[in-house]
């Protein structure tokens, strides 16, 4: 299954058309996405059993792009982060990759649906690409070989990020520099975890005013997303709903030779094979 947010109430999305998930089962499930997740199992065998039509005829591309479309989850409870996880990535920076997954956060005030706009904060205002994975079970001390079974879904993530601020400290710091407004959109909507048959086989891609920048696949991951779960669950109890970026390949501004940082006006889109695009313009 495709769930959106849109307009604030969580839908189905199909090919042609979507189904308002509160509105199709007569209320027997919440509009809010965040509810849904927590009740996937049963939302799914409601949707298989009873197959609602489709409530409003429009077609996924159209969906996709529409300004309508909110934040996969509003709210949050924790948004976590991975940094260097791609080994190109580490390459082009210089640095090397390191020896345990390197966390930190991205406050959830940075938190913006998959088409919105969002501020150049800095003369050194960077894109991200990245895998985004949706929390439905969670739990603490997940062992690796249940740590797939702990996640809802996935979608397609940007880590904006504020080079100057990043950096501005020693050692530096991320999470402020990753936190700006609309700094971290996500969508366009959770795939759930059934319908992907690996999340470290996906092709993940950037273009910046129409020029690719990141062409890769999640296999370059330094750890992949089993790990990265189990890991961050061994300290952090892992809630229904929560997002985690799980790093960004290899093709980002700083990373340019000389580097490329984004400008009012640029626009950004950014693609994970099956998962979908986002589309966000800098302002």
């Amino acid at each position: 299954m495709r769930i959106a947010n849109l307009d604030g109430r969580a839908v189905i999305v199909r090919d042609d058309g979507f189904v308002d998930i509160a509105t199709a089962s007569q209320g027997r499930f919440s509009p809010s996405t965040l509810a849904v997740i927590a009740q996937l199992d049963d939302v799914r065998a409601w949707f298989e059993l009873e197959a609602p039509g489709v409530t409003t005829v429009i077609t996924s591309d159209e969906l996709e792009c529409s300004s309508q479309l909110g934040p996969v989850v509003a709210a949050p409870s924790q948004i976590f982060a991975v940094g260097l996880n791609y080994r190109t990535h580490a390459a082009e920076m210089g640095l090397t990759p390191p020896a345990q997954p390197m966390i930190f956060a991205k406050f959830a005030s940075s938190l913006a649906g998959p088409n919105a706009a969002f501020p150049i904060v800095s003369p050194r205002t960077d894109w991200e690409a990245e895998l985004v994975l949706v929390i439905g079970r969670g739990g603490r001390d997940i062992a690796l070989d249940d740590a797939l079974g702990a996640i809802a879904g996935y979608c397609v993530g940007q880590d904006v990020s504020d080079r100057d601020l990043q950096m501005a400290g020693s050692p530096a710091q991320f999470s402020l520099g990753k936190s700006h407004r609309n700094f971290a959109p996500v969508g366009p909507w959770i795939t759930t975890r059934d319908e992907v048959s690996d999340p470290n086989r996906l092709r993940i891609e950037c273009q910046v005013n129409g020029v690719t920048f990141q062409d890769s696949t999640t296999q370059d991951m330094v750890f992949t997303v089993p790990e990265i779960v189990s890991y961050v669950s061994m300290v952090c109890e892992l809630r229904p709903g929560d997002l985690i970026f799980t790093g960004s390949p290899h093709g980002v501004g700083q990373g340019q030779k000389p580097p490329v940082f984004l400008r009012s006006g640029d626009h950004v889109v950014t693609t994970i094979a099956g998962l979908g695009t986002i589309r966000n313009d800098a302002e």
